[in-house]
């Protein structure tokens, strides 16, 4: 499914990270198991995280073509918030939703209760805040577990090269497959277009530009606390305003566009430098800049540029293009599907100069993937995810971070930092103190840039 030169590490480098040691002594002494969908013909699903995208993709996974599928699990640290993911998947999905109380976990050991409601074969759907991906992903490699996780899958670089860990040893197993949530992958009009391109049909790609200008899109925005929820629960709640839960908006948001320049580059920046502010914050206590402008630069001095903010009442754009010696092309249109793909001969978008555009109907990319990942378990063809999620999730946090530093930040530079922004995230319990607290204003550290050059707060 890779098409994409990951740039991954070599297992020099691997050897070298700080994450190598944790992640080892977790999977240590594991048997490889001989992962199966078992006798029944049923692939059961458990579900960690149960928030709008986590209902989203188990709406995803029980839709799939490559049935019979059926939720059997659920997790969360919030108590309503199972009932109210039960409720939605009910109204399309009764007879594929059979999750009584007793397989309906509150709690950070929950994601272990839940997936051990499953057998060798089934799938774990692993959608909290992106901070805990590392720690549940190494428990469903320990239980056999097939999984498919949102994005991003790492928040830092602490937490990337664990994940690149378990990339590793996750590949080992090729009866193991994992989907990671970046869907534009799966899109079959982009698959097109990257073929077009890799083809020659707009020849060498110089330029990518990409933008994500729009208002508040979900949790950005945060004010101080309300009585009644602890620190913790706050933060994670709000997982959008902190960068230890999600990286911010920034990754949270501007990964996909990222990621669907990377894959028609075919390649990914080993450089950043961006600049970014918080213009319009008032009463707003929350970390996030809320508009960034980054420069990427690949090993062959091509750029890409990305904008991103989030201030309502401006101009808004959703889309990303490629520009190239021969030719441009537009790579989505607005948001994430229809991408509706185009190549042009110049570089002006104008209908005299249009050499091809994709199909007027296209699959909804959230299905495909799901579709592609159940074909993979099925069929036990290779499929694995992890790696390709990790290099993006580090590229977005490499621009994040140049941004919220005034650095020109390098790929390696920001594997390599030290600064792991929730370093107790694998023994969080509910009394557990926040990784970042307010200051006697009621505000969270922010980014300073020039002034704190070597971490983001």
């Amino acid at each position: 499914m890779n098409t994409t030169n990951d740039g991954g590490l070599s297992r020099r480098e691997l050897i070298q990270t700080t994450g190598k040691i944790a992640v080892a002594s977790a999977l240590a002494g594991m048997a490889l198991p001989q992962v199966h969908a078992g006798e029944s013909n049923t692939i059961n699903i458990a579900l960690v995280g149960c928030g709008g995208r986590g209902t989203g993709a188990a709406g995803d996974a029980l839709s799939t073509k490559l049935g019979p599928t059926k939720l059997v699990a659920v997790a969360d640290v919030f108590p309503k918030k199972p009932g109210d993911t039960l409720k939605e998947l009910h109204k399309d999905f009764s007879k594929q939703v059979d999750v009584p109380k007793d397989r309906q976990f509150i709690g950070f050991d929950g994601y272990k209760k839940a997936m051990d409601c499953l057998k060798q074969g089934d799938v774990v759907i692993l959608a909290t805040p992106p901070a805990f991906r590392w720690v549940h992903f190494t428990y469903a490699l320990q239980k056999g577990l097939h999984v498919f996780m949102e994005k991003p899958v790492t928040v830092d670089g602490p937490s990337t090269r664990k994940m690149l860990q378990l990339a590793d040893e996750s590949e080992k197993r090729s009866n193991i497959k994992v989907g990671v949530g970046l869907m534009c992958r799966h899109c079959v009009v982009r698959k097109e277009l990257f073929d077009r391109i890799k083809s020659g049909e707009i020849g060498d790609i110089t330029l990518l530009r990409a933008y994500r200008v729009r208002g508040q899109e979900a949790k950005e925005f945060s004010r101080a606390k309300p009585d009644g929820i602890s620190e913790l629960l706050y933060q994670i709640e709000r997982f959008h305003s902190f960068l230890w839960a999600s990286g911010g908006c920034y990754s949270d948001f501007l990964i996909h566009n990222i990621d669907e320049c990377c894959w028609m580059k075919d390649a990914w920046p080993i450089q950043a430098k961006a600049i970014g502010g918080r213009q319009y914050r008032g009463n707003y206590v929350d970390q996030n800049f809320d508009h960034y402008s980054v420069e990427y630069t690949f090993a062959d001095g091509a750029k890409l540029m990305l904008e991103g903010r989030n201030i309502p009442d401006c101009w808004q754009e959703f889309a990303s293009y490629a520009h190239g010696t021969k030719g441009s092309a537009v790579i989505s249109s607005f948001g994430h599907t229809p991408a509706k793909c185009r190549t042009y001969k110049g570089q002006n978008f104008v209908k005299n100069d249009l050499v091809w555009h994709g199909p007027k109907d296209e699959p909804n990319p959230y299905r495909v993937e799901w579709n592609d990942l159940m074909d993979a378990i099925r069929n036990d063809k290779p499929y694995n995810e992890v790696r390709r999620g990790a290099q993006a999730s580090l590229v977005t946090a490499m621009g994040r971070m140049s941004a919220h530093t005034g650095q020109v930040i390098t790929r390696d530079q920001m594997l390599n930092c030290e600064h792991e922004l929730a370093p107790d995230v694998d023994r969080f319990e509910m009394d557990s103190p926040a990784p970042v607290r307010a200051g006697p204003n009621g505000k969270y550290p922010v980014p300073e840039p020039g002034h704190k050059k070597k971490r983001e707060y």
